[in-house]
């Protein structure tokens, strides 16, 4: 049973290590999103 849960954790570690990355890569894109939309939205806008 010990075993078990030491590979899960070793498991758990590189993929927390590489879901890190997806999230804030994730996030980045969000936010870049965002950001093109409002430049986007501030460049067709009339008065």
């Amino acid at each position: 049973m010990k075993m078990k849960s030491t590979t899960v954790e070793g498991s758990k570690r590189r993929c927390s290590c590489k879901s890190s990355v997806d999230e804030f890569l994730k996030e980045r894109k969000g936010r870049l999103y965002i950001f093109r939309r409002c430049v986007v939205m501030l460049l067709c806008w009339h008065d």
